[in-house]
């Protein structure tokens, strides 16, 4: 071994380390230099072949080489992770002088703005929104309504039933029993919200949507229902010559009882259903039959909106899907 391999190898080495372009490559190159199997290591491990005046200046210029290397490789790879950070940080960067992106902002659901623009025309009418309780007793939602256990009407309605003989409400004339209750005439309400029935498909849901009304006064009478639903119904649809019928039909809670129709491009569709209210249904909240009378109806709230707003399946109100909801903005 000479002093001149001991040069050359740190001048290869330091050449090499000083040319590593990545910290892969680098560590390669301290491995040809300074690992178990680098030419250092062999010269290391063959002192002790040497004359014994030689080996402690082979010993140090051995170890002198190793620290240079070693600084060299620390340098160098300080060098590369400084640049692979400034390399991160210019490919992140933000031109915060660039103009924004924009946001889009969120809207109401349809079935929302349906409601607003039924609770909009009502009010104009003198209507106030009344509310009850989803989970309803047996009372509210079918006794009181002239549907006592034995009735046939019950057979209509396909109940989600819960503990202690509660149910989820069939329809939202629970909360009319429930608004006459604690109310005397004259009563002037409407009263949304979800009802439940076992049943869906592309135009029925478990779960839909009803605003019912209710006027209770001493002259109210089925004149006063067709032109009130007619007037709605031509504000609604923003049609003034809209054609309107009353077909006969029966309610348990209504009697006489009709289905409202609207005249639309294909022919008449089934909208509403409504009728003089029962005289057992007065009685059952303690208003007397003899000197009130009193007039109601029904709307299914999904099938306004998709009648409203050109949709031809119901299940698009449930499921979340922004492209169609975007479109309601």
């Amino acid at each position: 071994m000479s002093m001149q391999e001991v040069g050359e190898i740190i001048s290869s080495g330091v050449a090499a380390l000083d040319s590593a372009n990545d910290l892969h490559a680098l560590e390669q190159i301290k491995a040809n230099y300074l690992g178990k199997a680098s030419e250092l290591t062999k010269l290391l491990k063959g002192i002790g072949r040497l004359p014994v005046a030689d080996r402690k200046t082979c010993g140090i210029a051995i170890n002198l080489a190793k620290q240079r290397l070693t600084n060299c490789y620390n340098t160098r790879k300080n060098q590369l992770n400084i640049a692979e950070i400034q390399a991160k940080l210019a490919g992140e960067a933000l031109d915060v002088t660039l103009p924004g992106r924009g946001f889009q902002s969120g809207g109401l659901h349809p079935i929302t703005l349906t409601l607003e623009r039924i609770i909009s025309l009502f009010s104009s009418a003198g209507f106030e929104v009344a509310d009850g309780p989803e989970i309803e007793d047996d009372f509210h939602n079918f006794e009181a309504l002239n549907i006592p256990p034995h009735h046939p009407a019950r057979t209509m309605h396909d109940t989600f039933y819960v503990e202690g003989n509660k149910m989820l409400r069939t329809h939202t004339s629970s909360v009319q029993i429930r608004y006459m209750e604690t109310h005397q005439p004259p009563i002037r309400i409407i009263a949304p919200g979800r009802v439940y029935r076992v049943d869906s498909d592309a135009t029925h849901s478990p779960m839909f949507h009803q605003v019912e009304g209710l006027w209770v006064d001493r002259y109210a009478n089925f004149a006063g229902l067709k032109a009130a639903m007619i007037d709605f119904l031509r504000h609604f649809f923003d049609q003034e010559d809209l054609r309107v019928r009353f077909r006969p039909s029966f309610f348990a809670f209504t009697e006489p009882s009709a289905e409202i129709d609207v005249y639309g491009g294909k022919g008449w569709l089934e909208v509403a259903g409504c009728g003089m209210v029962h005289p057992n249904v007065l009685k059952n909240v303690g208003i007397d039959p003899e000197k009130y009378s009193g007039w109601a109806f029904g709307i299914g709230l999904d099938r306004f909106a998709m009648l409203r707003y050109g949709i031809n399946d119901l299940r698009y109100f449930f499921e979340n899907d922004l492209s169609f909801l975007s479109q309601f903005r």
